[in-house]
């Protein structure tokens, strides 16, 4: 269950975080007619996959995260 490529970086959970939140965020906006939601969840969606990006290229991601020595 601990073998690369499943997702398990830090990169990847906040990538993933981000992109939730932002989806929550949408669905709670258009459900209750919330501009201030919508537009925040359409703010995070490109902030989530730049997150998401930036981490993976800065070493967060799952081959450098599992190569790091345990503590």
């Amino acid at each position: 269950m601990d073998e690369p490529g499943h997702g398990h970086s830090l990169a990847a959970w906040t990538g993933v975080a981000l992109l939730l939140l932002a989806s929550t965020l949408l669905a709670v906006g258009i459900f209750f007619g919330w501009a201030w939601a919508n537009w925040t969840g359409v703010a995070l969606v490109p902030i989530g996959a730049g997150a998401w990006y930036g981490l993976s290229k800065a070493g967060y991601d799952e081959k450098s995260w599992h190569a790091r020595p345990r503590r």
